[in-house]
């Protein structure tokens, strides 16, 4: 089977199970994709008693995907352009100090406040673990997955300023998130003799500095080019190729290509270049392309999360530990927005609880699991696999399906 086989396959699969949550559940697609998807393989895992067809088909194409390279090598791209293009960059901007320190500060204390917890944690359950892997797993799992969060938003009706601060943080913390793994990664491979702390600085600041600045580059060429002309359709393949260019000099010059993409997203979705260099008519089919293909990657997305379910190894302790890094992730998240939530609520008017709704609101999701996947067996993957596989099904459907009657609580109906 052909990778044009393959994604037939998966966008036929996706297509029936969107339309069976639309139809009966309606929830929200997020959830409803994610939760049908796990009942069908666990499904499957039962049949496969009788009949293993459909088991060894579904396992097979899992085996032809590598989920870590097509979701951070192509589709995140795509997705957090197309999540930064709608959002508010007037909210963004009163709420950029926060949502910077939310994002750097933020992912960088939950990341060794996890790390710690998991370090103490493992050994009760007979999985003693270096500490640096226990690093590993709180870099892959303290950002919060934009597209998760982004999917959920759109129907719990949060404030703007929250929605702002939630959805602001997701879209930058994420690439943060790649960079702090990708550096503690690299640390992990040297060894500690050999570690350079030049060396690790400059990954971090090569990557987070040099994607900023591809993303405002890309952005500048991107407005430029759709200003000196009046038609909509090159207009649109424009932003197609300005994601898909920005993405390989991205790659090519090992820049964060998703803090990239979110910039370049922010620059060409402002109302000063939407006002300057777009009609309206091509506003609309811009806006209306990048939603589209917003819902496509997300459909496909969470229905592989599901079937992830297959590469996992399923050991008593490693599923018991998976159960109770559940709160322990929710507390350090807590505690790492604490101080930045005290010292920016009086100035920035915060909405009440914002620490506890953003915490909850953290959700985690493919981001993660495509971490855990890029894990060597001597990092311990099966383990943080399963332990990162029930955190993040825990958080779309639990926390997800919870977070509308939480902000509604807690937050005032007016925006």
């Amino acid at each position: 089977m052909d990778y044009f086989h393959i994604a037939t396959v998966l966008v036929v699969i996706s297509a029936i199970f969107g339309y069976v949550n639309v139809r009966f559940l309606k929830l929200p697609n997020t959830i409803g994709l994610m939760l049908i998807t796990i009942v069908f393989t666990l499904a499957v895992f039962a049949l496969s008693a009788v009949d293993t067809t459909l088991l060894n088909a579904e396992r097979y194409i899992i085996t032809q995907i590598d989920f870590k390279e097509i979701l951070l090598d192509v589709m995140l791209s795509f997705m957090l352009f197309a999540g930064a293009l709608h959002t508010n960059f007037e909210q963004l901007r009163v709420q950029r100090w926060p949502v910077l320190v939310f994002a750097t500060i933020g992912v960088l204390t939950s990341t060794f406040l996890v790390g710690y917890g998991m370090y103490f944690l493992l050994p009760i359950f007979g999985l003693p673990v270096e500490l640096v892997y226990c690093l590993l797993f709180g870099a892959l799992i303290s950002p919060t997955d934009p597209i998760a969060v982004l999917g959920i938003l759109k129907n719990v009706g949060a404030p703007k300023k929250l929605e702002t601060k939630i959805v602001g943080e997701s879209l930058f913390n994420d690439g943060v998130g790649v960079v702090v793994f990708l550096t503690i990664f690299k640390i992990a491979q040297l060894g500690s003799g050999e570690i350079q702390v030049s060396e690790i600085l400059e990954l971090f600041v090569v990557e987070v500095i040099g994607g900023i600045a591809l993303g405002l580059a890309v952005g500048w060429v991107t407005y430029r080019l759709m200003r000196s002309i009046d038609d909509y359709d090159i207009e649109v393949i424009i932003t197609l190729a300005a994601v898909m260019g920005g993405t390989v000099v991205a790659q090519l010059y090992h820049l964060s290509a998703p803090l990239a993409m979110v910039t370049a997203g922010l620059v060409i979705g402002n109302d000063t270049v939407r006002n300057s260099a777009m009609s309206e008519i091509t506003e609309s089919y811009v806006d209306k392309f990048w939603e589209l293909v917003d819902i496509l990657l997300n459909t496909i997305l969470f229905v592989l999360i599901g079937m992830e379910i297959l590469v996992l190894t399923f050991e008593t302790n490693y599923m018991f530990a998976g159960l109770v890094a559940i709160p322990i992730v929710l507390i350090c998240r807590y505690l790492s927005l604490l101080l930045p939530v005290k010292f920016f609520e009086k100035g920035l008017d915060f909405a009440p609880k914002t620490n506890l709704i953003m915490t909850w609101g953290g959700l985690r999701g493919g981001i993660s699991i495509a971490l855990a996947l890029g894990l060597t067996l001597d990092m311990h993957r099966d383990l943080f696999l399963v332990v990162t596989y029930i955190i993040v099904i825990f958080s779309i459907l639990v926390q997800g399906l919870s977070l509308g009657n939480l902000v509604k609580r807690f937050t005032p109906t007016i925006n």
